[in-house]
This record gives C-alpha cells, structure tokens and sequence, in this order.
C-alpha cells in the first residue's frame, strides 16, 4: 500500500492518457492559449458522484479558461466505459480515459478495488484533482480516499483567480521542509 503523492511545488510528472479520437494527451500540458492546466482525476464511469462533478465543472470552464487556466478530466476506465459514460455527460472539456495503475500511483491517488463486477471491472482512482502552473510545477493539489470529499467549485475557481493575480504574488503553498 505504498504510494507517493505528488507534492506542492514538485514537478508535475509526465503521464500521458488517451482520447477517444486516439490520441496521446499529455495531461499536465495546457492546450491553446492557457498557460495552466487542471487536471481533475475522477472514479469513472460507475460513480454517479463523478458524473455530476464532472456536469458541474463544465458550469466553470469559461471561469477557468478567462483566468488562463485549461481542464482535462482523466480516469482509469476504458474507451468503451468512457463513450458509454457520454450519455451522462454534458462538458465540452476533454474526457481522456486508461491510466494505469502504476500512473496512478506517480500522481498518488488513491486506488481503490470495485465492490463487485456491477460497480467496475478494474481497479480505479479515488478523487483528486491537480492545478499545473505554466513552470510544470504542482500549484494545488487536493487528493480524497473517497467520492465524498472534492474541492467546492466557486471557492477552487475565485481562489485559482487570486493567485492568477500577480498583485498578490502568492506563492505555492505547503511546501515546508524542516531542517535536517
């Protein structure tokens, strides 16, 4: 039950999922004119919680995307779970599917076995969700061992506009190290 967890102010590491166009997206790399990218890792296809979160971002891309910051959504399932998953979903961000256990395990997720084949069939991550700076370096990190607990919307998006503020020259947070 080791894992490392992706610290604040680290570099984000270079972990690559799939489109359903078949593409290799590198889900730390900001696409257009941002210069951040949100990467917000969900359960998957069998977790209504995932589905209405995910439904419920797609209400603060233009929020997101006014502050310069890009959003991508990753899980473990497969393309077929993902494009039944679609049915569900309204959100014109990209939905990328198939991380692997041991990518999940680089981000620090949790994992977790379904409860049974109706849940899934595949071992899957619990929430997280990362805010990559235009340096590659982790900005926010918030990582649940349960659907339950994800970061509240509004406050996540009004609170990435501060530190966007270069006025407020806030720096990356939780990066204490104490000396040796």
């Amino acid at each position: 039950m080791t894992s490392t967890k992706v610290q604040a102010g680290s570099t984000f590491p270079a972990i690559t999922a799939h489109s359903l166009e078949g593409q290799a997206i590198d889900i730390g790399a900001p696409t257009g004119d941002n210069d951040w990218m949100m990467v917000v890792v969900y359960r998957g296809r069998h977790c209504p919680l995932c589905t209405k979160y995910l439904n419920s971002l797609e209400d603060y891309r233009q929020k997101l995307s006014e502050i310069n910051v890009d959003l991508v959504a990753v899980s473990a399932d497969s393309a077929e779970q993902l494009t039944s998953h679609l049915e569900k979903l309204n959100v014109t961000f990209p939905l990328l599917y198939g991380l692997s256990i041991e990518q999940m395990q680089e981000l620090g997720v949790y994992i977790s076995h379904p409860r049974s084949e109706q849940e899934t069939d595949h071992p899957f991550a619990e929430p997280g969700l990362f805010v990559v700076n235009a340096d590659r370096q982790v900005q926010v990190v918030d990582l649940s061992n349960n659907p339950f607990v994800r970061p509240e919307l509004n406050a996540l998006t009004s609170g990435l506009a501060w530190i966007r503020n270069p006025d407020n020259n806030y720096p990356i947070r939780g990066t204490f190290e104490a000396a040796a």
